[in-house]
């Protein structure tokens, strides 16, 4: 038999942090978390629009499992004693997305405008993941200012939004359709 979705100890407005702390679901900690979330079920909506084993569907299901690390790290204090080990993101994972990015935007053409969210469905779906990343970036920049996040988790979604811009031009390029320009 299956275990139960629900435990009903949320039913007062909290939620329980990695550790026991309780917390108000409408904590920051909490938004943040919900905020990267949301932006992992982006990415899976951006999944339906692109071929499966392609280079780009390759690197979104793992930015996927990346952010099930971040999620966990943003869900555990840094001064929480835990006794299970909670994965956190580090520097390695930041140099992969950068490495992603040189990889992808070495074959696009030179930008030289603006240019608007739009092209293929995959395009649009993954500039609409990178909104969220920004804003998830904006969320956990306020947190910081309140409790210690560590050094490595605004870096990183400050590189995915950037890879999911180069991503979002790269899947115009497999499409074969050209970038949308902006035109003041």
């Amino acid at each position: 038999m299956n275990a139960k979705i629900y435990t009903r100890t949320g039913d007062d407005g909290t939620t329980g942090l990695f550790g026991g702390e309780r917390v108000a679901k409408d904590h920051l900690r909490i938004e943040a978390y919900g905020t990267v979330d949301e932006l992992n079920s982006i990415l899976g909506f951006v999944r339906t629009a692109l071929t499966t084993g392609t280079d780009i569907d390759d690197v979104v299901l793992s930015l996927q499992s990346d952010l099930f690390v971040l999620g966990a790290d943003l869900a555990t204090p840094k001064d929480q004693k835990i006794k299970a080990a909670i994965p956190r993101i580090t520097h390695e994972q930041i140099e992969r997305l950068e490495k992603c990015i040189d990889q992808f935007n070495i074959v696009l053409p030179d930008l030289k405008r603006f240019i608007l969210p739009g092209g293929s469905e995959a395009s649009a779906r993954l500039h609409l993941a990178r909104t969220v990343s920004r804003r998830a970036e904006r969320i956990l920049v306020t947190l910081s200012g309140k409790e210690n996040i560590g050094s490595h988790d605004i870096v990183f979604l400050n590189r995915l939004s950037d890879l999911l811009f180069v991503l979002a031009r790269a899947a115009n390029a497999a499409a074969g359709i050209p970038d949308v320009e902006w035109q003041p």
